[in-house]
């Protein structure tokens, strides 16, 4: 709250417990929970569950401040769509950071809307996580993107790329079925749509497998959760600078 205060954000409404915090939002949505891995009475994970899977509080953004470094603990928070996960100790810029890449994600920005005909645009999400469906999905509806296409893994993916033109492909890595560096694989190799950029968000860490997807011809690699400026940073080098 120090930190936040040195932000000039004043406006801060401090919970004991999740529990209290998950019965007052809905009443009181705030623009940002922020929450540690372990409160008192429940987990940011079941927490940040919890939320998603209320709809009149779903869209809230996440933020998670803590010291956990487990990929497997952390991984169903950014699934989840966590706007950032703060390690602790973090530095007040990275709080900054953190806190404009939130702001970001809630406005719609009018300037970037006005670059580029974003409504005639066609995406293919292809994400075996709904919430994270959602996140991504928020995201480019904010920079004017509507039709928007999903899949839940590689194989549902190349059959609706076999039968459908995109104009870009946002896949994470790891899907049952068929993971992301193989439909990546079958839209370069094999797909009537081999140019199409390929965007992956993913939370995967293993550098091997991520340099995989490289070979395999993947446009760009995002680390969950991701930035929406440089989200939108990405839109751009593949959409508008190609147009």
């Amino acid at each position: 709250m120090r930190n936040l205060s040195e932000l000039s954000v004043t406006k801060v409404q401090y919970y004991p417990t999740a529990t209290l915090a998950l019965e007052l939002i809905e009443k009181f949505p705030p623009d940002l929970i922020m929450s540690s891995m372990y409160p008192s009475d429940i987990s940011a994970e079941e927490l940040i569950l919890k939320i998603r899977a209320n709809p009149t509080i779903e869209q809230i953004p996440f933020m998670l401040v803590t010291s956990e470094s487990s990929h497997e603990i952390l991984d169903t928070i950014k699934q989840a769509g966590a706007v950032a996960i703060l390690k602790k100790p973090f530095k007040l810029d990275e709080l900054e950071a953190a806190l404009y890449s939130t702001a970001d994600t809630l406005s719609i920005d009018e300037e970037f809307l006005d670059r580029f005909a974003w409504e005639n645009l066609d995406v293919l999400i292809v994400d075996d996580s709904p919430l994270s469906q959602k996140v991504i999905s928020q995201l480019l509806e904010n920079i004017g993107i509507t039709k928007i296409h999903y899949a839940s893994n590689g194989k549902e993916g190349i059959a609706l790329i076999n039968s459908n033109f995109y104009d870009f492909v946002i896949t994470d890595y790891n899907m049952p079925e068929m993971d992301g560096k193989d439909l990546v694989a079958y839209i370069r190799d094999s797909s009537n749509q081999q140019s199409v950029p390929v965007l992956m968000i993913t939370s995967e860490r293993d550098e091997k497998r991520l340099a995989a997807a490289r070979e395999a011809g993947v446009s760009d690699i995002s680390d969950k959760p991701f930035d929406s400026i440089a989200f939108k940073e990405l839109i751009s080098k593949y959409v508008i600078d190609d147009a």
